[in-house]
């Protein structure tokens, strides 16, 4: 089903944890600016001042994968000659504050999340309004 302005509640940006040092990189600067993204409609329909979600994925077990970090896009998906980024003003919670993927899985208003029935989709995923409100009954108070 198509992502719509109508029903988007944040994009869902991934990192893959296993391929990449993301607890590292991130300890050292839990701020995010930018972030790849494949080219599509999916981009195209990125703008400033949506929500976005960090979502870290790797192999079950070695790391607490799920939702990493809030934040709003700060302009458009833009090419840069070698691929996709989108401007993003993004913080990374401190490790007890991530939400664990299988917290997420267990709340029924969110098993329907693409993330969770298509874990290898698309860059940028996306949450519905009605998801985006229940993994905000999840983050801590901001």
């Amino acid at each position: 089903m198509p992502v719509t302005l109508d029903d988007l509640g944040a994009w869902l940006l991934k990192g893959n944890a296993d391929s990449t040092d993301l607890s590292g990189r991130f300890a050292h600067e839990p701020r995010v600016r930018g972030w790849c993204v494949r080219p599509g409609y999916r981009a195209r329909l990125m703008a400033a001042g949506q929500p976005v979600v960090l979502w870290a994925s790797g192999s079950r077990g070695r790391l607490p994968y799920g939702v990493w970090g809030v934040g709003r896009l700060t302009g458009p998906a833009v090419s840069d000659g070698d691929g996709w980024t989108v401007p993003l003003d993004l913080t990374v919670l401190a490790p007890d504050d991530r939400v664990r993927r299988e917290i997420l899985r267990a709340d029924t208003r969110l098993a329907a999340a693409e993330v969770l029935r298509q874990p290898q989709g698309a860059n940028p995923s996306y949450l519905t309004v009605a998801q985006f409100a229940a993994l905000r009954d999840h983050l801590p108070p901001v």
